[in-house]
This record gives C-alpha cells, sequence and structure tokens, in this order.
C-alpha cells in the first residue's frame, strides 16, 4: 500500500477498512480543510482517533458525560487536566512544524486520569471509544484531502482496542441520522437560536424544555446536547420541527468548527425546485426526518481493554461492573412547554469582569449579555474586590495589566477569601509568554484567555467553566 495519497483516488471508508486488516503499528494522518485527523492503528484495532481542531473542547465534552457516573471526574479535576496538557496554539503549530504528534496531549491527559485513580481504564476505553466515534464520524465526511501512513516514534501506552468495522458501522448510522436532517441541519456544530414570537408554537410542534431555550444563545447542538444532557441527534430532531418553521434559525458554525466537513452541503445556488420543496416544508406543521436514532452502547469487549501490566498501580474492573457502564447521553429532564412568558429566562449565572479598558468591557458584555448571563463590569481595580464580594459571581473574568494593581496580586486577594475558594477566575490578556501562564497558575487562575479573542473562545471559556 502506497505510504501517501489522496482521497480522490482511495475513499475514507476504504482507506480505513484496509488498514484495520493489517498487522502493522500505523498513524494513518489525513489532511483537509487545514484540519489534520490522526488515527492509530495496532494490528487492525484502532488505539486512538483524533482531529486537530479543539481536541480538549472535545474531551470536556465527553468527561461531563461520563461525570455523570464518575464523582471523581469534578470540575476541579477537568479544570486540572486542562492547565496541565491543553497546549496553546502557539505550541500545538510548533509540534505540528516538527512533527512531535505521536502522544496526541488529549491521550496524556486520559492517561494521567487513569495513573491518578480518576478513571480506571475501563471506563478509559469508554471514553476512548465516544472519542474515537465523533472523531470517525467526521473522517468518513471528507470529500477530498490527503493522507500518509507513518509509524509512531514513541508507542503511545494502549489503553483498549477497538474494532474499526464496528467502529465504521456506527459512524455511518450516526451520519444517516444526520442526514436525514437536511437540508436545514448541515452540522453538529450550527447553532440554533429562539426567536422570540409566540405565534410559531403550534399544536403539531414538539415541547421544548426550558433550560434548552435558555442555553439558545451561540451555544452549538453539540454542546446544548452536552449541557441538558441529553442525546444529539435527539435534540437535532426536537429542534428540526421548529427550524423548518422558523421559530428557530440556525447560524453557522463558529471558527474554527467550520472547517470540519459538512453532513450535508448545500449548492451555492439551489434549483428552483429544491427551494420550491423547502417553501413547501415551511408550511407543514408535521415535516419531520427519519425517526430512528442508532442505539448507543458502549460494548468493549475485555479482551480488547488493555492489560492490567500497563497500568500496574490500576485493576480492572469486572466484566460484570463494565456491562452496566453507560454514557449517559439519553437523560431528560421533564419536559417544560415554552409560552410567551417562558421564553424570557431568569439570569442564571452572574459573570463580572474587571478590566480598566471600557472597549473590553464593553465587549465582553456584548457577547454575553442575554437571558442566560448577567454581566456585571468594573472598570476601577482597586474597588473590584468589593464589589466581587457584594455581587458573589460564578465566574470572574480578570484582566492582567491594569493600573493600580495587577492581575497576580487581584487573583491572590480574592483566592484568600473563603467565599471565592472554588468560583472559576479567568485571565484575560495579551500576555502569552510560558511564564505568565505558570505564575497565573500559582496565584490560583483556573484559565486564560488571549486577547483578541472572539465570541466562540469567551463562549468555550464559559462552556468549560461554568455551564
Amino acid at each position: 500500500m502506497n505510504n501517501t495519497g489522496t482521497f480522490t483516488q482511495l475513499s475514507p471508508q476504504s482507506l480505513l477498512r484496509q488498514l484495520t486488516n493489517s498487522a502493522d503499528i500505523i498513524c494513518l494522518q489525513a489532511f483537509s480543510n487545514s484540519v489534520s485527523w490522526s488515527i492509530y492503528i495496532e494490528q487492525g484495532k484502532i488505539t486512538y482517533a483524533t482531529h486537530s481542531v479543539e481536541p480538549f473542547d472535545r474531551l470536556e465534552r465527553h468527561l461531563r458525560r461520563l461525570s455523570q457516573q464518575i464523582p471523581l471526574l469534578s470540575s476541579e479535576t477537568r479544570v486540572q487536566l486542562r492547565l496541565m496538557f491543553e497546549p496553546d496554539l502557539q505550541t500545538q503549530l510548533n509540534e505540528h512544524s516538527s512533527g512531535l504528534q505521536n502522544q496526541p496531549p488529549e491521550y496524556q491527559a486520559i492517561y494521567w486520569l487513569v495513573s491518578q485513580k480518576h478513571l480506571d481504564y475501563t471506563q478509559a476505553a469508554v471514553l476512548i471509544q465516544e472519542l474515537a466515534k465523533e472523531v470517525i464520524e467526521s473522517f468518513l465526511l471528507i470529500k477530498q484531502g490527503t493522507y500518509e501512513l507513518t509509524t509512531p516514534l514513541h508507542g503511545i501506552p494502549r489503553i483498549c482496542k477497538l474494532d474499526g468495522e464496528k467502529i465504521m458501522e456506527r459512524c455511518q448510522a450516526r451520519l444517516n441520522s444526520w442526514q436525514s436532517f437536511a437540508p436545514q441541519i448541515s452540522s453538529p456544530y450550527q447553532r440554533p437560536y429562539l426567536l422570540v414570537s409566540s405565534k410559531f408554537y403550534g399544536e403539531n410542534l414538539p415541547e421544548l424544555q426550558q433550560n434548552l431555550t435558555n442555553w439558545m444563545k451561540g451555544f452549538s447542538l453539540r454542546h446544548l446536547a452536552v449541557i441538558i444532557n441529553q442525546d444529539e441527534v435527539q435534540l437535532a430532531r426536537t429542534l428540526y420541527p421548529h427550524i423548518v418553521q422558523g421559530s428557530i434559525i440556525l447560524h453557522e458554525p463558529d471558527p474554527p468548527f467550520d472547517k470540519l466537513p459538512k453532513t450535508f452541503e448545500e449548492l451555492s445556488q439551489p434549483p428552483k425546485d429544491i427551494t420550491d420543496l423547502f417553501n413547501r416544508k415551511l408550511n407543514d406543521t408535521r415535516v419531520a426526518p427519519n425517526t430512528t436514532t442508532p442505539t448507543e452502547h458502549p460494548n468493549i469487549s475485555e479482551e480488547n481493554v488493555a492489560v492490567k501490566q500497563q497500568f500496574p498501580e490500576i485493576y480492572a474492573l469486572p466484566t460484570e461492573d463494565f456491562q452496566q457502564l453507560t454514557i449517559p447521553n439519553n437523560i431528560e429532564t421533564a419536559p417544560q412547554k415554552v409560552t410567551t412568558a417562558t421564553i424570557t429566562a431568569k439570569k442564571l449565572y452572574k459573570i463580572i469582569s474587571v478590566d480598566d479598558s471600557p472597549t473590553i468591557l464593553k465587549e465582553i458584555s456584548r457577547f454575553l449579555e442575554d437571558e442566560s448571563f448577567s454581566v456585571v463590569t468594573i472598570n476601577e481595580p482597586l474597588k473590584a474586590v468589593m464589589s466581587i464580594i457584594r455581587h458573589k459571581p460564578d465566574l470572574i473574568l480578570l484582566d492582567l495589566n491594569m493600573v493600580g494593581i495587577d492581575g497576580y496580586e487581584l487573583c491572590r486577594i480574592i483566592r484568600n477569601n473563603s467565599m471565592f475558594k472554588s468560583t472559576p477566575i479567568i485571565f484575560v490578556t495579551s500576555n502569552k509568554g510560558i511564564l505568565d501562564k505558570v505564575k497565573a497558575r500559582l496565584v490560583g487562575a483556573s484559565g486564560y484567555l488571549t486577547k483578541p479573542f472572539e465570541r466562540a473562545e469567551l463562549l468555550k471559556m464559559v462552556f468549560n467553566h461554568l455551564v
């Protein structure tokens, strides 16, 4: 088999199937639209899969799913994980140019969770399986691209072995479900917004949970599903009739998620018959996609979990315990019907932003001020502590370089108050040095947001630390 090639010559599915029939230790690296995929294969089994678009965002979402059943995966543990292992953009670029991507940092993070006994390796195997399915789902959508086959210079410690054929079958079934929502939904990273109007709520439309409507302010379908703890295809199915009717509008994915291949590629100028069909759908309140959702159940057999010697300090769960482990992606709370009285939700979270720049404060308020967040801005840092004590925020955004007192000292003062021991404090700064980040961690910062930043980056911080 050639070590390089293009997807115009060989489809992603055919390529992956050939590799999973091989007995070699291989890393398949694929490249398309500035995104890179890495799929690690050992003796025909998939041991890990990742792509370059926000790998720690992907890990965070799946860890939050698991945290419903595994209390050790607390918010504090996940914050510590990101601080220890998530590289900044420059580090990622340096690793890519030097070819040192043989041990993905998020895989190292998973290995650390096992070594610190936050996960046993059977639970880690389930986590890796779910991550691989999401990555390979997008990999199968590539239309054009290049690939190369490499032998990892440093073999990653193997936690599990996944059946590539079964993974592809499940991914294809999942893609069929997503494609049944075409053309209205073309990516799980599209962002739904609820229009404030009662005329769209007809008898034939499914009810929407109020906790869902609270968050339709910039989060993607995929992130919303995690926030409300629901399967993302089921969420799309619930929203689909509202999207067809026009009561929910979909914005395109925020960068960098817009680089990932879409589940449905729209034509640049749709033919008239397609436009007419879409218009007819808007007048049909009972339009619904295929209602068949592939059942998602982790089913890694015990022999495909790494042997105990891989982790000498970790002991395996009995097989019967593993059979009881499930990903909690279908839990739903009791629905509350949305009316004009409930569309405007109460303030859920209070965020304080401290910065001596009125421009930055205004921008943060514009990004976050909606029905889900109450933003308090403070432009006099010397008065910030008393304001923070008075407002008792859920999250604090703190500029690093301010006149009178710097962010490090202010963070230290805030942390010394027992009331704010666990409150997330995010530094917002143009400083990019490693020493700055180390110092930020020493004074108790929870995260680091580099100026200039986009709305999506700010929402990512909120998702990671608050919702």
